[in-house]
C-alpha cells in the first residue's frame, strides 16, 4: 500500500533505459518516502527479468506475463495497470516519456481519477500548504518542468488524488545501480484477472520498426548546431569536425525548423536530452528549451559570434567568431596536434 511504481518498458527482452533511469530516480524519492520501490513489467516471454530491474533498487517486480501482451498493445496492458494500480493503492507512479509512456499515461490517470504531469524535468519530494485552506500536505511529489514555452518552471502538485502520476523523458535522469547484490521479490500476475477477453480485440499479426541510426545519447562528443550556423550547407562543418574528433552532430530547434538538420538529430525539450563529455554548441543562441537537454555535459563550448549570448553563460569556454571561421581551425590544429 502507498508505494512508489515504475512501469517498466521491454523491447526484445531487455528493460529500457528510461525504465532504468525511473527505477534509479525511484529509489531515492522511495528512500525519502519511506515506501517500497516496486516496478511492474507488462510483455511476453519474460523469465528472468527481473534479473536486470532489481539491482536498480527495486523490491517487489510484478510480471504479467501472456503472448498476447507483447508487442504493446493500449487496452491490455491499461487494463493491467489499472486494475493492479485498484489492488495496491500506489502513491506514485512513474513512466517513461515515450510513445507508449505516453498512450498509456493518461488512459491510466483518467481511469483512476488521479493526476498526470507530462515531460518532467525533475522529481523531488516535498512539503506543501494550501493558506486558504488551512491544511498542510506532506511529502509529496513535487512534478517539475518547463511551462509556457519554457520562460518559466513549473511546480506541479497533487494534494488529494492518487496515484501521483508523471512521466520523464530518455536521458533526463541518471542511470545508476543500486546495489548489485539487492535482494527483491517477484510476483506473477494472473493475466485473465487484470484483463478481460475483450480486451485483446485488437491482435497484432506483424510490427515492423525501423532502428534509428543516430544514437545521440551514446556518444561522449556532440557538435550542435544552431539557427545561427546559417544554412544546411554551412551544416557540413559540423559533419567534418565531428568526424575528426569522433562525434556526432546534434542540433537546435531552431536549426531543425530551418531544414538545416534532420528531427532526430534535435537536443532539448523536444528533442533528445544528453550528457556527453563534451559539447561544442555552435551559433546557439542557448534558449531555455535547448538548454534542459544539454546542461548536465561535462564540459561546454561555445562557439558564437554573439558575446552576449545566453548559451555563454553556462559554457565552460566562449569563442567569439563565426563557424566558418572557428571550425575549419579547430579541425586543423587538432589533426596537427594529433598526430
Amino acid at each position: 500500500m502507498n508505494n512508489l511504481f515504475v512501469y517498466c518498458e521491454i523491447e526484445d527482452g531487455i528493460v529500457s533505459d528510461v525504465s532504468l533511469e525511473l527505477l534509479t530516480k525511484g529509489r531515492s524519492l522511495a528512500n525519502q518516502l519511506k515506501c517500497k520501490l516496486e516496478a511492474l513489467v507488462v510483455g511476453s516471454n519474460l523469465d528472468g527479468i527481473e534479473s536486470q530491474i532489481i539491482p536498480y533498487g527495486a523490491d517487489t517486480v510484478f510480471v504479467a506475463d501472456d503472448a498476447r501482451l507483447y508487442p504493446f498493445s493500449t487496452l491490455p496492458h491499461s487494463s493491467v495497470m489499472i486494475n493492479l494500480f485498484k489492488e495496491q493503492q500506489p502513491q506514485v507512479c512513474l513512466l517513461g516519456a515515450t510513445s507508449i509512456g505516453r498512450d498509456l499515461g493518461p488512459r491510466v490517470s483518467s481511469a483512476l481519477h488521479s493526476g498526470l504531469t507530462a515531460d518532467c524535468t525533475a522529481l523531488e519530494i516535498g512539503d506543501h500548504e494550501e493558506k486558504k485552506e488551512g491544511k498542510v500536505y506532506k511529502n509529496l511529489l513535487y512534478q517539475i518542468r518547463p511551462a509556457f514555452g519554457g520562460n518559466i518552471v513549473a511546480w506541479i502538485v497533487n494534494p488529494d488524488c492518487r496515484p501521483q502520476m508523471a512521466t520523464v523523458r530518455e536521458g533526463v535522469m541518471k542511470k545508476e545501480l543500486y546495489k548489485p547484490n539487492h535482494k527483491g521479490e517477484v510476483v506473477k500476475l494472473d493475466v485473465s484477472k487484470y484483463v478481460s477477453k475483450t480486451d485483446f480485440v485488437i491482435d497484432i499479426i506483424e510490427r515492423h520498426i525501423e532502428k534509428s541510426k543516430v544514437n545521440l545519447k551514446a556518444s561522449p562528443i556532440i557538435v550542435a548546431g544552431g539557427y545561427g550556423v546559417g544554412s544546411k550547407e554551412n551544416f557540413k562543418l559540423l559533419d567534418d569536425l565531428a568526424a575528426t574528433i569522433g562525434g556526432e552532430v546534434g542540433a537546435s530547434r531552431a536549426a531543425v525548423d530551418a531544414g538545416y538538420s534532420d528531427h532526430e538529430r534535435q537536443i532539448g525539450q523536444t528533442g533528445v536530452t544528453v550528457r556527453p563529455k563534451l559539447y561544442i554548441a555552435c551559433g546557439i543562441s542557448g534558449q531555455i528549451q535547448h538548454i534542459a537537454g544539454m546542461q548536465e555535459s561535462a564540459i561546454i563550448i561555445s562557439i558564437n559570434n554573439d558575446e552576449q549570448a545566453p548559451i555563454n553563460q553556462i559554457a565552460d569556454y566562449v569563442i567569439n567568431g563565426t563557424v566558418e571561421d572557428v571550425i575549419p581551425k579547430m579541425i586543423k590544429y587538432y589533426k596537427k596536434n594529433s598526430k
